[in-house]
């Protein structure tokens, strides 16, 4: 089996906001932060801008994780083909001198089977929820630039850097058991999996929370640093602020990637050391 694991990589988004036009652009869609309660309260009466405080921002930067394996696996195996006959009345048939029984109007001719078995596997995957983000892919194509020393060093000082909950262990285990399966071969000729991305993206958004004086409800705007869309937010990450992202363990595969459990056996153990060779490189 041959495995092949790509160089990891912390890629980050650059912010293309400013600080005061993402907090500009937050002040005028500060309504799309309290949903529902805006839009019955419009029907009324319209607020005014003195209704509302910011009580709260913050600068963060995003997770999230951009795997892809694929696997090939290339070999023969023997099996019996079932072919129907002419008719009731063939009793026996006979293909290159071997003479073949005719049973329920069928022969069952043995053969060998040549098989290329090809598999791949895109995740990318919301580095806070670990659940599957496909929209995260049109920052994929932004242009971003890879990080070889100290991400704390390439962001503004009072950014909120958040460490990813979704374990690369458990992303790697999913799409793996998904790439090696379990063949019926008598021979295998070539069998290769390859992890050709193992990317950590970081990307900015700006969150601001309101204060609804009249109402007395609070909500949060979050800005696309990239985007400049503006969605409601649901919670701020004021518990990493001021807090140093440890990237030693950002990648680190450790016991989870001995333990995974993959058809096939012993293949995941070899994978985990791969990845664990090509980070010590």
């Amino acid at each position: 089996m041959q495995i092949e694991v790509a160089k990891q990589r912390i890629l980050l988004l650059k912010d293309q906001l400013s600080p005061q036009e993402a907090k500009d652009k937050a002040w005028q869609k500060k309504l799309t932060a309290f949903d529902a309660l805006s839009k019955v309260t419009s029907f009324l009466s319209k607020p005014r801008d003195e209704d509302f405080s910011l009580t709260y921002s913050e600068h963060r930067y995003e997770p999230f994780w951009h795997v892809v394996a694929t696997a090939r696996y290339e070999y023969t195996r023997t099996t019996n083909y079932q072919i129907s006959v002419g008719g009731k009345e063939v009793k026996t048939v006979t293909v290159h001198e071997t003479k073949y029984d005719a049973l329920n109007n069928h022969i069952h001719v043995p053969v060998q089977e040549y098989c290329l078995q090809e598999e791949r596997d895109e995740n990318i995957i919301d580095g806070i929820t670990g659940k599957n983000a496909p929209h995260l892919q049109q920052y994929i194509s932004m242009r971003p630039a890879e990080v070889t020393g100290e991400l704390s060093d390439e962001v503004d000082a009072n950014a909120i850097l958040i460490p990813p909950q979704a374990r690369i262990s458990a992303i790697m285990r999913d799409s793996l058991s998904k790439m090696i399966t379990g063949i019926q071969a008598d021979t295998i000729i070539a069998e290769q999996v390859e992890v050709s991305r193992i990317d950590l993206y970081y990307r900015p958004v700006h969150a601001f929370r309101y204060a609804w004086a009249s109402k007395q409800k609070e909500a949060i705007l979050e800005v696309d640093g990239l985007t400049g869309e503006c969605r409601a937010g649901n919670r701020v990450f004021t518990e990493y602020f001021g807090k140093v992202l440890d990237q030693t363990f950002l990648f680190d595969v450790g016991a989870d990637a001995v333990g995974m459990f993959v058809p096939g056996g012993g293949i995941a153990v070899k994978a985990a050391k791969r990845y664990m060779d090509t980070r010590n490189k």
